[in-house]
């Protein structure tokens, strides 16, 4: 152990710590939080752990953050970086690329935060890859916001990596690495005994009672145990306490360290002031700026009267500030006229780099200046270029104080609120648009506004007249010849009218406006809205235009979200899934993974209704995973709904009822209908899993009644099925045909294939027994129904149970066994378990295959593919079947029979537990 741990007066419980963090990092990385007060010990332990972790073998890197620099893009990152850049070349050239634009050092597309997070966890590991590596991060609450958070990323990802992360923040920081959940270190004062030794080693001139007032003020704090006893020396005397209030001890050690600066010379201090309020802390710069503003050439020499105080530490090129507080202290203790004048002069000290002359330039200034404004509006867009949305926000917003012009300053201010829009953050964004209403806006900017506005929550989801606002002002959008702002309002008015009941005045108005707009109907936004205002009235439309869609030819993400959302809103979720599907394969390659919560919320719901649950649970944690790293915590929430209908479907009745209480009570989805309705669902699929077939009819009729706030007019037909099952088991065949009875008028105005499938389930499980057979295999006939694994085998084990109850045993095996196949391999247990009790009832004792057996690995089609091979078809008749070419289905059946472990079709037929077919070897199907 280092000499400087060992030596730490008080810290035992913090040394024991720190050890055992390093120790714990082999293979595997961690991150740890210190934190404490100001002074209170925290850069000491950072310190002595660098050192304890050097002794270990370690490569140590760290840094601060400076106050003055949380508006510079990634300033904090690229001090980070800065001693392993030399490795740049191991990184793949996308990004290598990222990093250096993200530190303007190339020119190229704004790079997203995640691909320059993930680029700099791929750089560390490398460096890693040598030997393990400390990253240690002082104050920091004082990163600029994107070095923060992709601190926070790479802490969050070192545990496959030898790559230890310390971090030491102060109390009250709500920053994302405070907030990342990660172990907490608490750093508090010392105790009697180790400040009573650390007291005498700086004190011990003192008086007792000057040493005993100083012990009972400090509170154990060790900084101020060392720059107190120099305070009361300077004074002379004790400071007068007279019952007023004792000031903060940051405040008091602030003053300690102002108090020194009035007896250093007049040179030194301007030295210190330039050096408090500089950007970088290189001594070459430092010293042009503080000549300039002394108006006499500044030396390293007239900085020596400031290290004999304890104030900075020198090495050949740069200067730091012996404590942060020191920083603020100067700052303080120099008037408002003094700092502009510094911030001029290191403005023309800073060389050929625009952006933080400007950015000093907009220090310098009080009151109004449209020079420095065109400039900090021309250079927002560096900082959006190194992937830094914050500062250029806060250039922007600069921009806009400093501009006279009124309506030039409410367009900055609204281009800034937009970027704090793709950000979203909606405090910046209500204070950005609220100065936006002072500013004289016009009717478009007006109508930006309302756009901006809608992601405040101010207005509940239901209410119809901000609805019909939006297409007032997306009309005068359009009129005003910008149609791009107009769908987007028409989008937003569009989703109100789908997460509440807006009722059909609104819907039909959203839809009124977009056929207005027929110059935007190939736009995805201009389907996505039509979609979700009215999926029953307008839903042949966007079957129809979805059908002219093909997956391959957009390459798009969001163009393919929203076409996905499209189909999910019209109960398309084959199309949905090729759509959605796409759109994460090209999000993942592309790094943007700020839109990845979206479609992976959407792609849950999807592969719930087809029957894909094997990748639902990594797609629940992922996204919620995704959407705190990228600060949007509704989609990171929404995730309770498609959670809460797994887990019912699945037969987990507890959790089910747990997770829709918690959306019935969420502050936000309590005011949605969509979501409510979908946890009414769960609950009904829970009892029904249950076995508690009445209780889960009287579920499901709660989202069939337009009265209830559970009802939804789409969410309703993924029960279509289920209320059916559950009335037949119930008894309550009238009931349960009264509502297939309207969902029938419902199928008249929309083709949805879950609808229509769902329908053909419930008419042939409610149906008499004279007409039950024929409406079964009118069911299992429909050709779609094989890309629907879930819903085939319900209907499967509806019409195989129906057949063993006619005494047809020998017949409903098949049906029975096929269907304990798709649930098994799907994950539905408690339907998998059904299905195997009815084969033993019909005389077969089921082979259902585990959970870890070969069937596990298969997606959906390739189940399919392997049952129809079972059953004996050809090729040919299995791309029937399924719609696909010959070749398509070949390529799949080699794939999928190795998986099995298959070679003849008679292992394939005992593995999926049918009557062998005509012999023949799986490779050659035909």
């Amino acid at each position: 152990m280092s000499s400087l741990f060992e030596n730490l007066l008080g810290r035992d419980s913090e040394k024991h710590a720190l050890t055992a963090f390093l120790a714990g990092v082999g293979d595997r990385g961690g991150a740890t939080s210190l934190v404490g007060d100001a002074g209170i010990g925290k850069s000491t332990l950072l310190h002595a752990a660098a050192q304890h972790a050097e002794d270990l073998g370690f490569a140590v890197i760290d840094t601060a953050g400076v106050a003055s620099e949380r508006t510079l893009p990634l300033a904090g990152l690229h001090q980070l970086l800065m001693p392993v850049l030399g490795k740049l070349d191991t990184l793949a050239p996308a990004q290598r690329r990222v990093l250096l634009t993200a530190f303007g050092m190339h020119d190229g597309p704004p790079p997203e935060l995640f691909l320059i997070a993930l680029a700099a966890l791929n750089l560390l590991s490398e460096a890693a890859s040598e030997r393990p590596l400390l990253l240690v991060v002082d104050d920091v609450q004082w990163l600029d916001e994107p070095s923060e958070t992709v601190l926070t990323f790479v802490a969050r990802r070192v545990g496959r990596d030898p790559i230890a992360v310390l971090g030491a923040f102060r109390p009250g920081h709500d920053g994302p690495f405070a907030t990342a959940g990660f172990p907490e270190l608490i750093v508090r004062g010392l105790g009697e005994d180790a400040a009573r030794q650390v007291l005498a080693a700086n004190a011990a001139d003192l008086g007792s009672t000057a040493q005993e007032e100083i012990l009972r003020t400090s509170l154990g704090n060790p900084l101020a145990l060392v720059e107190l006893p120099a305070a009361w020396r300077a004074a002379g005397a004790p400071a007068t306490r007279g019952g007023a209030q004792i000031p903060a001890l940051t405040a008091r050690l602030e003053r300690t360290f102002a108090g020194r600066l009035p007896v250093l010379p007049q040179l030194t201090r301007d030295l210190l002031l330039i050096a408090a309020l500089a950007t970088r802390d290189e001594l070459p710069e430092i010293l042009a700026a503080a000549s300039t503003l002394a108006g006499v050439s500044a030396t390293v020499e007239d900085l020596e009267p400031a290290v004999r105080a304890r104030l900075v530490q020198l090495d050949p090129v740069r200067i730091s500030f012996c404590h942060p507080l020191i920083r603020s202290a100067v700052e303080l203790s120099e008037s408002l006229g003094r700092r502009l004048a510094a911030h001029g002069a290191l403005a023309g000290a800073v060389g050929a780099d625009a952006y933080r002359r400007t950015w000093h330039r907009a220090h310098s200034i009080v009151g109004t200046d449209d020079g420095v404004a065109d400039e900090l509006d021309a250079g927002h867009t560096v900082a959006l270029s190194r992937g830094s949305v914050i500062s250029a926000i806060w250039a922007l917003e600069r921009s806009a104080e400093l501009t006279v012009d009124s309506a030039r300053r409410g367009r900055r201010r609204l281009l800034a609120a937009e970027h704090a829009f793709g950000l979203g953050r909606p405090e910046i964004i209500g204070r950005l648009i609220t100065a936006v209403a002072h500013d004289e806006p016009s009717a478009m900017e007006a109508a930006r506004v309302e756009l901006l506005r809608e992601t405040l929550n101010e207005v509940p989801p239901g209410d119809t007249a901000r609805v019909l606002r939006l297409c007032e002002s997306a009309r005068d959008a359009h009129r005003a010849g910008d149609t791009s702002l107009a769908l987007d309002l028409l989008n937003v008015a569009a989703l109100r009218c789908w997460w509440a009941d807006t009722g059909a005045q609104s819907r039909a108005e959203v839809a009124r406006a977009l056929d207005e707009l027929d110059e935007a109907v190939a736009d995805p936004r201009h389907l996505a809205a039509l979609a979700c205002a009215e999926p029953i009235l307008r839903g042949a439309e966007v079957c129809g235009r979805l059908a002219r869609l093909e997956p391959e030819s957009i390459d798009d993400p969001a163009a393919l979200r929203l076409i996905g959302t499209a189909a999910h809103a019209v109960g398309d979720q084959v199309r949905a899934a090729a759509y959605l599907d796409r759109a994460e394969n090209l999000l993942r390659e592309r790094g943007q993974m700020g839109l990845l919560p979206l479609v992976l919320g959407v792609q849950c719901a999807v592969r719930l209704d087809l029957g894909d649950w094997a990748r639902i649970d990594a797609a629940l944690a992922e996204g919620r995973r995704i959407a705190a790293e990228t600060d949007q915590p509704f989609w990171g929430d929404g995730q309770i709904i498609n959670e809460a209908r797994l887990v019912g479907l699945r037969g987990d009745l507890d959790r089910a009822f747990d997770l829709a209480d918690q959306s019935f009570a969420h502050p936000i989805f309590s005011a949605s209908n969509v979501v409510l309705a979908c946890a009414q669902l769960a609950r009904g699929y829970a009892l029904l899993s249950a076995g508690r077939h009445s209780e889960a009819f009287d579920a499901f009729v709660i989202a069939f009644d337009p009265a209830s706030s559970s009802f939804h007019p789409r969410e309703r037909i993924a029960a279509v099925m289920f209320v059916a099952e559950t009335a037949r088991h119930a008894g309550r065949f009238a009931e349960g045909r009264e509502i297939i009875e309207q969902l029938e008028q419902v199928a008249q105005l929309t083709p949805a294939p879950m609808l229509r499938l769902h329908l053909q389930y419930a008419r042939a499980v409610l149906a008499e027994d004279f007409e039950a057979e024929s409406r079964f295999q009118t069911a299992l006939a429909a050709p779609e129904l094989m890309r629907w694994p879930w819903v085939r085998a319900r209907t499967e084990l509806a019409f195989g149970t129906w057949l063993r109850r006619q005494r047809r045993s020998s017949e409903s095996r098949a049906y029975l066994r096929s269907a304990a196949i798709v649930f098994d391999a799907i994950g539905a247990g408690a339907w998998s378990r059904l299905a195997a009790a009815e084969l033993r009832a019909a005389g077969e004792r089921p082979r259902i295959a585990p959970r870890d057996s070969p069937l596990a690995v298969l997606s959906p089609q390739e189940l399919q593919i392997a049952t129809l091979a079972a059953r004996g078809l050809s090729n040919r008749e299995i791309g029937e079947q399924l719609f696909l070419s010959h070749r398509t289905v070949g390529s799949h059946l080699y794939r999928t029979f190795p998986k099995l472990g298959i070679t003849t079709r008679a292992q394939l037929s005992d593995r999926l537990n049918t009557t062998p077919p005509a012999s023949g070897t799986a490779s050659s199907p035909e």
